[in-house]
């Protein structure tokens, strides 16, 4: 074999796959992918591929570097791979391959450099593991690439046996030879770890198959790969290859080798189903809102909304209760500074927050206090749910509640006094829904 044909070879290979895998891509539509989501795992993926591949193997690298012979001969090479696709962009493949490797020293002077003409090195086999990282693709907007480029790095072992031609001419070939004992006598093999670095070009041919022509490196962990210790270096390598690679699993799922989760992402927010949901989902939240603003609304302007209004269409400016009732005309709010009562501060269940319609009444109280001095008494209550403690520390709370709002106000704390009742005293019965809201109370009088 030599570098014309090879190279005429390979050519015509990547014209050939690239036309098929246009082809190929131009046929299919946006209808006929799958319907796989982006956030919805590996399970609905393939993502195991067996691969098959064939090259030429050189003791040269395609980077450079100083090397033992001056000369590199055209090899053949060939191995096989079995992948696990971890994610859209990262996978672990497992890789055992076989081939020659040799060069000679034609081109030195003399032809021979340390005492070496030639070498050849069989690889009984090499085995390694890789990452392999997906890092562009030509056609990247595409729900499925039919075009990526990788890059692999991993760890491995090559068993190999070297054979040399020293400058008088003298074989030595280290094949049955090499190698530790292990104690049956096997001694067929030097064994050295090595680093596998590469890149190469993947492309779509179908569904099921994908064509791939890569570059791999080979750092090998010794410097007798080519039989020859010479300057302390140690040996490499390099394989490159063409190969066939085949999807496993079932057919109904795509390959996540291919796969775009961009484009995927896009097409779930164009998802119709997805359109579908938000829309009902808007009109959930309208009638929610629309269902709040009906229990906000009060049509006289009492405090109390429609819904728990008793007495609707109370008129303007009456003091009311809980239920927006009128209050009796005793417990009226009044501004005059000699006026000992106060109108009712009612509170919701359970609760010691002051509702926004008690501001004016607690205004007003404040307004007489700060202007003519004196004192108030503020007065908590509760309603006879619960327990008889529970109510009592209840209804102190709503006191301290009136108390701190007349305080922020600017009244002087030693101006209010406060106590708590409890469920005592109550002013309608506690058998009712509306009794209990007159009850939860604080009633406030000045001294």
């Amino acid at each position: 074999m030599n570098y014309s044909t090879l190279k005429k070879g390979l050519a015509f290979s990547v014209v050939a796959v690239m036309g098929a895998s246009t082809l190929a891509s131009a046929q299919e539509t946006p209808e006929s992918s799958s319907s796989a989501k982006v956030f919805g795992g590996r399970g609905q993926y393939r993502t195991w591929t067996i691969g098959v591949n064939g090259g030429v193997m050189s003791p040269f690298l395609a980077i450079g570097g100083k090397n033992d012979f001056t000369n590199a001969d055209v090899n053949l090479g060939y191995g096989v791979s079995l992948k696990k696709q971890l994610g859209h962009a990262f996978g672990l493949e497992g890789n055992v391959f076989r081939g020659k490797v040799s060069g000679t020293n034609k081109d030195f002077a003399g032809g021979n450099q340390f005492d070496r003409k030639d070498f050849e090195t069989q690889i009984g086999y090499a085995v390694d593991l890789r990452g392999v990282v997906n890092v562009a693709t030509v056609d990247f907007l595409r729900r499925e690439n039919s075009v990526n480029f990788f890059v692999t790095a991993g760890y491995g072992l090559v068993a190999y046996s070297p054979k040399f031609t020293t400058g008088s001419g003298q074989v030595v070939d280290w094949k049955d030879k090499a190698g530790e004992s292990n104690g049956s006598g096997d001694k067929k093999y030097v064994k050295e770890a090595y680093i596998p670095i590469g890149a190469g070009v993947k492309f779509k041919v179908s569904d099921r198959v994908a064509f791939n022509l890569g570059y791999t490196m080979h750092f090998v962990d010794g410097d007798n790969f080519d039989g020859t210790y010479a300057k302390g270096n140690n040996d490499k390598f390099s394989y490159g290859y063409a190969g066939l690679e085949f999807s496993l699993g079932s057919k109904s799922k795509p390959d996540l080798n291919w796969v775009n989760p961009l484009a995927l992402m896009y097409d779930e927010l164009k998802d119709p189903s997805l359109r579908q949901e938000v829309e009902a989902l808007k009109t959930r939240v309208s009638n929610v809102e629309k269902s709040v603003e009906d229990l906000k609304k009060d049509s006289d302007g009492d405090g109390v909304s429609d819904q728990f209004d008793k007495c609707p269409g109370t008129p303007a400016g009456t003091a009311v209760d809980g239920s927006g009732c009128p209050l009796p005309v005793a417990t009226a709010p009044v501004a005059n500074a000699n006026v000992t009562g106060f109108e009712t501060i009612q509170f919701e269940f359970n609760s010691s927050v002051l509702k926004t319609e008690a501001y004016p009444t607690l205004d007003k109280l404040s307004s007489v206090l700060r202007e003519n001095g004196g004192k108030a008494l503020v007065k908590g209550y509760a309603s006879s749910e619960g327990t008889a403690a529970y109510n009592l520390k209840l209804s102190k709370d709503r006191a301290n509640s009136v108390k701190t709002y007349l305080v922020n106000s600017g009244v002087s704390s030693n101006q209010v006094t406060t106590k708590g009742f409890g469920e005592a005293n109550p002013i309608a019965s506690n058998d009712t829904e509306e009794g209990r809201i007159q009850n939860r109370r604080v009633e406030t009088s000045r001294n």
